[in-house]
């Protein structure tokens, strides 16, 4: 098996406090689906800051990141499957997977 990076991007915050146990269950109930395949359940981020050979931006770079996990799969298609549940998606996110290349 494979390592996979789900990195999230965009999304909403919940508005209310039941808006966020929701959510959360959510995240719960997903994580509990993926069983063993779930290797670090991650967390979201705050912006972030772009750093180059020109200097430091305080924008969040091009396509801000708003979180991540790491899942083990047999290849990034299962990865692809596994991220299709993701509540990410409900709230106008989207999931990136990438492979995590060992060293």
């Amino acid at each position: 098996m494979s390592k996979f990076m789900f990195a999230y991007h965009g999304g909403k915050m919940p508005e209310t406090p039941e808006e966020g146990a929701k959510m959360m269950a959510a995240w719960e109930a997903w994580y509990k689906d993926m069983g063993e395949s779930l290797v670090d359940g991650g967390n979201p981020v705050g912006m972030s800051k772009t750093v180059s050979s020109g200097g430091v931006e305080d924008n969040g770079g091009a396509n801000p990141l708003s979180g991540y996990t790491i899942i083990s799969a047999d290849s990034i298609e299962v990865a692809c499957d596994m991220a299709k549940g993701c509540p990410m998606l409900e709230s106008g996110g989207t999931v990136e997977v990438a492979p995590v290349i060992e060293m």
